[in-house]
């Protein structure tokens, strides 16, 4: 018999009502639901939530509360260690079930296996759900019966697999518990003083009906070019969902079915859509049966590389200050938005690592603190994927040429103007190399390398071949 009292429904990365597993279980256990965010900055190590995310947390938690309030269940913040908080409202409210959705970070499976079983000990009922995910971990298996290393087939077990479960609607109403709470202006998520994020204002709307009207404007406007918009840095080609999945604002079964709906029955149509979205699951699997993944390279023998200690040239990349128009047309959006465009993000880390030859751990670090999105699976993934040392890596010698990019993927310099205005006046055939453009092009244009805009910290050619070096000594002091 289910003991009587109220449900704890506590939110994590699940800021939202529809589609929320734990919170239709918590109606459908048919006692008072306490809503419950907790603010635990105690996470073990550097994993706290950055200052771009904090920021959005803020918004994100505002639209929470305000939707829950709508329902008739209030949203009660707390700030502490969870376990603390959570014996603490048990004993003030009675609670009889604290129900919640999966994470899958390393420390977040081992608090909450810690916390089940305490739950459990002390007579109360502790459910956890599947929100995060198309497949949990475990889920799809290899020939060999374990975890995929490679994403391809990872891709195809995904399209072979049952198709996740159709999304579910929001309750209609919520009968709330009570209890006390702190207030969200206290906890300083916003930034003082300079206040930086006018750009994320400008460029967001965090919160469930943000997600909501992102995803059916990609839809609309963007699902069926996707394949070959989405490597233009200068055009809407990409969804943009990124912070909204992550914070759990839309689940990844809303936008799956979402897109196949809008397929209309050609699922060929969403298909490069959906294959962005393996990745992200991809990236959760790799954390969860590698959990050491954001601190230790995925290829071990890669703990020796001979990186380096440029801490000009990384100050540099951060400010957008190189002197290569597409890594710091990348970094100064990043700065500006919360948010850079994939193809930008991996010339920018391959700059990084490749031609500073600067740990790629100092710019997951980086992106971990200043982008919205900051997601632990996908961030270290990714950068131990440009880096050579991750999963399905791309090769260490696949060293990108930054003009060449740019001149491929953002030809008529769209996103370079918008983001590098010293430079806008450079007539295209220039504009992606400043530094090899005439005296008088540059005069006219007004730019004046070194004073306008930064000459390059270095030479392409001479450093892909440092890298190139640096890697065959690697290689040749393993073997």
């Amino acid at each position: 018999m289910t003991a009587s009292g109220p449900t704890i429904l506590w939110f994590r990365q699940d800021l939202r009502l529809a589609d929320n597993p734990a919170l239709a279980a918590a109606v459908a256990r048919g006692h008072p639901v306490m809503p419950l965010y907790i603010l635990d900055d105690e996470t073990p190590g550097p994993w706290r939530p950055g200052a771009a995310a904090r920021w959005w947390l803020h918004h994100s938690l505002a639209a929470l509360a305000e939707d829950l309030a709508a329902k008739g269940a209030p949203l009660v913040l707390q700030r502490g260690p969870a376990q603390d908080v959570l014996d603490e409202v048990v004993r003030e409210s009675g609670a009889a079930a604290v129900y919640w959705n999966r994470c899958y970070e390393p420390f977040a499976v081992d608090r909450d296996t810690a916390l089940q079983r305490d739950l459990r000990a002390r007579g109360l009922e502790a459910q956890s759900f599947n929100a995060g995910l198309l497949h949990e971990p475990g889920s799809l298996k290899s020939g060999a019966g374990g975890p995929y290393k490679v994403f391809t087939p990872f891709w195809k077990a995904l399209q072979a697999a049952p198709a996740p479960p159709p999304p579910a609607r929001a309750p209609e109403r919520i009968a709330a518990g009570r209890a006390e709470g702190e207030r969200l202006c206290d906890w300083a998520l916003l930034p003082g003083k300079p206040d930086w994020a006018g750009g994320l204002r400008q460029a967001w709307t965090p919160g469930e009906a943000g997600g909501r009207a992102r995803l059916a404007a990609f839809l609309e406007h963007g699902l069926t070019d996707y394949g070959e918009a989405r490597d233009r840095p200068g055009r809407p080609g990409t969804s943009r969902l990124s912070p909204h999945l992550h914070w759990g604002e839309l689940g990844p079964r809303q936008v799956w079915h979402a897109a196949l709906g809008r397929a209309a029955g050609r699922a060929e149509l969403a298909l490069p859509f959906l294959r962005q979205l393996a990745w992200r699951e991809f990236s959760a699997h790799l954390l969860y049966h590698w959990p050491d993944l954001p601190e230790q390279p995925w290829r071990a023998a890669f703990a020796a590389f001979p990186w380096r200690g440029d801490d000009k040239g990384f100050r540099a990349w951060c400010r957008g200050r190189t002197g290569f128009p597409l890594v710091d047309a990348g970094m100064r959006e990043l700065w500006a938005t919360g948010w850079m465009h994939n193809r930008a993000r991996m010339v920018a880390a391959s700059f990084l690592v490749k031609h500073l030859l600067v740990p790629w751990h100092k710019g997951e670090a980086w992106f971990w603190d200043t982008l919205v999105d900051a997601d632990l699976a996908n961030n270290a993934a990714s950068w131990q994927w440009v880096a050579g040392c991750g999963a399905d890596a791309a090769p260490y010698f696949r060293i990108f040429n930054p003009a060449r990019q740019s001149e491929k993927f953002d030809p008529a310099g769209d996103y370079l103007r918008r983001w590098l205005p010293e430079l806008a006046r450079l007539p295209d055939d220039h504009l992606h190399r400043p530094w090899a453009a005439p005296a008088e092009v540059l005069a006219e244009a007004g730019v004046e390398l070194g004073r306008t805009y930064p000459k390059p910290l270095l030479d392409h050619a001479a450093a892909r071949d440092r890298a190139l070096a640096a890697y065959q000594a690697f290689r040749a002091e393993g073997t």
